[in-house]
């Protein structure tokens, strides 16, 4: 049986070390998003010869694995996941597993396992020169919130993340978007909430990145995010007054071009089914929508 253990702060080194040669663009294997949302998934990890194995617990109750990175081969370490669930009693279910991923696995154990689509988890990964230039036609309507934005506030600005006076000034705005958003809150949102605030109480020992747009004085928006691996960068979190128009639009546009230019890519996340939400990540037109699912044994 695997030994299994709570993710906390101080497991950020030695789990960073298993994803440090990390070729999946997936957003899962981020230790921020690992640590953040414990308080939804239950996260638990153990390591086994320099390979990170992960198991949560969805919102159905059930016990899903993880896709296991390091360098245990692919088959011994599916192995030892498929043992584990048979010594727990419990039937053998591996969730967040991508196309990519999906071919590995079939390359390796060929007819072994059956993949179900969960187009809820599906993730948005754009070309970074998009997001920044926001060229073509297409994208007309966001230049247009732009510009729209800065001629109702000529005196914005967008900074880096750097002071732990501007991570409180983001938790206060933070406290405020949650309570204007409370009417329709679901147990979603309010995960989302604990989440980015969990990551903003723990930024500088989390290491993330972050920026934030001011105008009259005040932060009407914030980012933070992360690179996943080399040429990819995850954007966790993006927060926006609604009622600021354009809001959401240059904080998306700054935050691409001054945290994410290093980077090919950038990986806005998964939808989690809201409809408005699938609507503005489609209306950047990704590059790459990241089919993801479950896999069960046959």
């Amino acid at each position: 049986m695997v030994n299994f253990k709570t993710i906390e702060l101080g497991d950020k080194k030695a789990i960073d070390a298993c994803l440090a040669n990390n070729s999946y663009q997936s957003c899962d294997f981020c230790f921020a998003n690992l640590f953040a949302w414990n308080c939804k998934f239950q996260t638990v990890f153990a390591i086994v010869n320099d390979t990170l194995f992960l198991q949560f617990r969805e919102s159905d109750g059930q016990l899903y694995y993880m896709m296991p990175i390091g360098k245990m081969p692919l088959r011994k370490a599916f192995e030892l996941l498929i043992e584990d669930a048979s010594k727990k009693y419990i039937p053998f279910r591996m969730k967040g597993v991508s196309s990519v991923m999906w071919k590995q696995i079939e390359q390796e154990m060929p007819g072994m396992f059956h993949f179900i689509h969960d187009r809820n988890n599906d993730e948005y990964i754009y070309l970074t020169e998009k997001l920044i230039n926001l060229s073509g036609k297409k994208l007309q309507s966001k230049r247009n919130h732009i510009n729209r934005f800065k001629a109702e506030n000529p005196d914005w600005t967008f900074s880096p993340i750097t002071e732990r006076a501007e991570v409180d000034e983001c938790i206060r705005m933070l406290c405020e978007w949650e309570d204007l958003n409370a009417e329709r809150a679901d147990k979603t949102l309010r995960y989302d909430y604990i989440a980015t605030k969990t990551m903003l109480d723990n930024f500088d020992a989390l290491r993330l990145c972050g920026g934030y747009v001011r105008t009259n004085g005040k932060i009407v928006a914030f980012s933070i995010g992360e690179p996943v691996n080399e040429d990819t960068f995850v954007v966790h979190v993006e927060k926006a007054y609604s009622g600021v128009n354009g809001a959401y639009t240059i904080i998306n546009q700054q935050f691409a071009e001054h945290c994410g230019a290093d980077y090919k890519y950038i990986n806005r996340e998964e939808d989690m089914g809201f409809e408005n939400l699938r609507k503005a990540k489609l209306s950047y037109y990704p590059d790459i929508l990241l089919e993801e699912g479950t896999v069960i044994l046959v």
